[in-house]
């Protein structure tokens, strides 16, 4: 009797988001759709600020990195603050000043100025992200309703740097600073949006405990990291191991101070959990891949094609289409085969699409490099949404924030180190006159992100392989 009253039961109905819930996170969605905008269309407008400004090999990748450094070194910070002070007031307050600097950004008539714009812009992205994931986190129960919620707003992240990079190309045949004035003015509408939308959420009690020497030193470290990797191949040896050395001593006292500290800022036992460090870890590869990819291959097009910067973003366009299969089929097949194999899957087919680029030739038309980027949309669909979950699932609510900022901290140090890397190396180019050879240091560039994903895939196997057993 029991058992039939229970098979004649009705299944629980499917959790629902409701109207406020959409609010928010359509809010949320055109915040990290900005942010994904605001890179991709920089991304393009790189080789006409080169022009207009003078700018060195070296020091373009540092309009691109200063931004992703200041997004990684501070994301940390941004989490934690965002914990303790109120999520909806860090939010508002970093957006704010995201508007006001990426204007300024527009205005800036030196290399320097530019940089230093884009760096405290980043930063301002670095406190307004991880405290816009930790809202998602918090608003959206734990189960399928904040699945949903995570895929929907990650795929809006990858299609705003899809779509910025057609923006930008259309923007910078007017003039590149249209592409800062231009998410200005989308700022400021979301923030409106957001002042009405976004749920008012409580600071945590004792919130003035804010873990400053923590901070202070892991910051230092990252940026100190990354500079060093970027400058090495233009000093000496013993300058390079010198500024490791003391990244190392940054770090160890990092670890020494979250141990004594009363309210860290990393809780070191949330690293002790094998899934979040080989989401986090696989965050880092993958990012390094695409942007290191995306820089190569920009100046490669517009510097020895002599592609238009609306020729570019015509091919990058293409990686949109995780714009609308990350929401729709990626739940899918999350639902049927779980996360981690869904990641590997995608993981191995970027390594089949940068693998698919290797062989650059300077004939190769847009029909010739169209596989690599429909290949590599495909494996942003099944790659970047299932990491954002996985890299939060199972975290405490009050460690949301931290857990969001772990995850893109090391998405967009990833970005930083790409950059440095590849700029290396891309920087003899502008030494030889041969388009022979230039090519093929620009293919000697191209390797490095199919090494990176490469070595993403075997680490996230490791998850599989934890799963069989």
């Amino acid at each position: 009797m029991a058992e039939s009253a229970l098979a004649a039961a009705p299944a629980a109905p499917r959790p629902r988001m409701g109207a406020k819930g959409w609010g928010a996170l359509l809010v949320l969605c055109g915040a990290i759709f900005l942010e994904g905008a605001d890179v991709g269309m920089l991304t393009v407008a790189l080789p006409a600020i080169r022009a207009d400004l003078g700018l060195a090999t070296g020091e373009l990748q540092w309009v691109m990195s200063a931004y992703v450094l200041g997004y990684g070194g501070f994301m940390l910070l941004g989490g934690r603050v965002a914990d303790l002070f109120g999520r909806r007031r860090v939010f508002l307050i970093a957006l704010a000043l995201f508007i006001v600097f990426s204007g300024l950004g527009g205005l800036a008539s030196e290399g320097w100025m530019l940089i230093l714009a884009r760096f405290v812009t980043g930063v301002t992205a670095a406190f307004m992200t991880p405290a816009g994931l930790s809202i998602i986190t918090t608003t959206f129960a734990e189960g399928a309703l904040r699945d949903r919620a995570l895929l929907f707003y990650s795929g809006t992240a990858a299609g705003g740097f899809s779509l910025g990079l057609v923006i930008g190309g259309l923007l910078t045949a007017i003039g590149w600073r249209w592409v800062f004035f231009v998410p200005v003015i989308l700022a400021t509408a979301i923030f409106v949006a957001a002042v009405v939308f976004i749920p008012r959420t409580p600071a945590q009690t004792g919130r003035g405990r804010l873990d400053t020497p923590g901070a202070l030193a892991i910051t230092s470290a990252i940026l100190l990291l990354v500079f060093s990797i970027e400058r090495a191949p233009h000093v000496g040896l013993e300058l390079t191991l010198g500024s490791l050395a003391l990244v190392a001593v940054l770090l160890a006292s990092f670890v020494v101070i979250e141990r004594r500290s009363r309210s860290p800022l990393v809780r070191l036992g949330i690293l002790r959990s094998g899934p979040l460090l080989r989401a986090n870890a696989s965050s880092l590869l993958f990012s390094a891949a695409y942007s290191s990819f995306q820089f190569v291959l920009v100046l490669f097009l517009q510097e020895l094609l002599g592609w238009s910067a609306i020729q570019t973003s015509l091919l990058l366009i293409v990686i949109a289409i995780d714009t609308v299969l990350t929401p729709t089929v990626t739940p899918i097949l999350v639902k049927r085969f779980g996360r981690i194999p869904v990641i590997v899957g995608g993981l191995l087919l970027a390594v089949l699409a940068y693998a698919l680029i290797l062989p650059l030739q300077m004939d190769w038309t847009y029909a010739a490099m169209l596989p690599s980027v429909i290949v590599l949309g495909l494996a942003f669909t099944l790659v970047y949404g299932p990491l954002t979950i996985a890299a939060t699932d199972d975290v405490a609510e009050e460690e949301q924030g931290l857990a969001g900022g772990i995850f893109y901290t090391m998405f967009q140090f990833g970005g930083a180190l790409g950059l440095s890397v590849v700029a290396s190396i891309v920087g003899f180019a502008s030494a030889v006159d041969d388009p022979a050879a230039m090519l093929e240091v620009y293919r000697s560039a191209l390797v490095v992100p199919l090494g990176a994903v490469a070595l993403a895939t075997v680490i996230m196997l490791f998850g599989v392989r934890r799963r069989t057993r």
